[in-house]
């Protein structure tokens, strides 16, 4: 049997029954989630300063002392001041332990814009997280996906970092009644296609999805993947389906610049076998180099839009 509910709900449905599966499972966050807090009682669901640096930390101490924390820091932007512990301590510390301890640690953040939430708010930094060897990266863009990876999440023995697209926590989809989980480093195939491989990222996702639907009518077949984690990334679902249509676009709402996309395309190009059957140069559809405005039409005119895949798939096939 499946029910349909929203992305939001379908995450904190994550939670609460990872929480109730494992009771060395603590939430830490700035905000009071009173969800949890009435089933699982203050010992476990903690509200804390608005101080990243100093939660961020405490969950590598707990993690390192048999708890399973959730650590909740809203939005990405936030997370920026924490970066030592992030970086220094969370991704390195099974490394400098030797392996002699795990260190299961959940962090949470949305990412994305078209809200007007200005620069401050308005960010998708995942790509700098790629670049920190130790810390595994999920970027679900559905409700199915964002509870069956959220639960991996929780479950898995490393850190690990969950981007949530702000734009789509309303988002509607049916997920099973049954308890599941969904293995990193698995992409999956929204729309299959012949013509044209799309590789795109979180809530452009859908949009390019709906753009190939009206490509369809045009007879342009593309084919639409969603990665679901980036650390670890599905190489060889990406690699086929190129082989196969022999065109790449990559879309990613984030700066063009030292991108996931650069990487992806990177990685296909590098490929002899697939770079030798290439009928045309890869295309990157990105955000701009430009902190994301506070105005509306300035926000639309920073981020990638449908007209942009659109775009960038026609110049290919043509």
């Amino acid at each position: 049997m499946t029910r349909t509910i929203s992305y939001a709900e379908a995450a904190e449905e994550a939670i609460v029954e990872e929480f109730r599966r494992d009771p060395k499972t603590v939430h830490l966050a700035t905000d009071m989630d009173h969800t949890l807090l009435e089933e699982f009682g203050p010992e476990r669901i903690r509200q804390l300063p608005i101080a990243e640096s100093s939660f961020v930390g405490a969950s590598i101490g707990l993690a390192g002392s048999g708890f399973r924390p959730v650590a909740n820091l809203r939005m990405a932007t936030f997370a920026f001041v924490a970066m030592d512990q992030f970086v220094n301590q969370a991704a390195k510390i099974t490394y400098m332990f030797g392996g002699q301890r795990t260190f299961p640690i959940l962090y949470r953040m949305t990412v994305g814009a078209s809200k007007s939430w200005a620069a401050q708010h308005s960010i998708s930094p995942y790509s700098m997280y790629m670049n920190v060897p130790g810390l595994k990266l999920i970027l679900p863009a559905t409700p199915y996906d964002v509870k069956g990876l959220l639960k991996t999440a929780v479950r898995d023995n490393n850190p690990v970092i969950s981007f949530e697209h702000m734009a789509i926590g309303g988002l509607e989809g049916e997920i099973p009644d049954e308890d599941y989980t969904i293995p990193l480093g698995e992409a999956v195939i929204r729309r299959e296609g012949t013509d044209v491989t799309v590789v795109a990222l979180a809530k452009l996702m859908h949009d390019s999805v709906a753009v190939a639907d009206e490509l369809a009518k045009e007879g342009i077949s593309a084919e639409v993947i969603d990665p679901r984690t980036l650390v670890p990334f599905d190489k060889e679902t990406v690699k086929k389906s190129v082989a196969k249509t022999g065109r790449l676009v990559v879309v990613d709402e984030a700066c063009i610049t030292c991108g996931v996309a650069a990487e992806i395309t990177a990685m296909v190009m590098e490929d002899r076998e697939i770079f030798a059957g290439l009928k045309a140069a890869p295309r990157r559809v990105c955000g701009k180099d430009v902190p994301i405005p506070y105005s509306p039409p300035m926000e639309q005119f920073a981020l990638a839009s449908r007209d942009d895949i659109a775009a960038a798939i026609r110049e290919l096939v043509a």
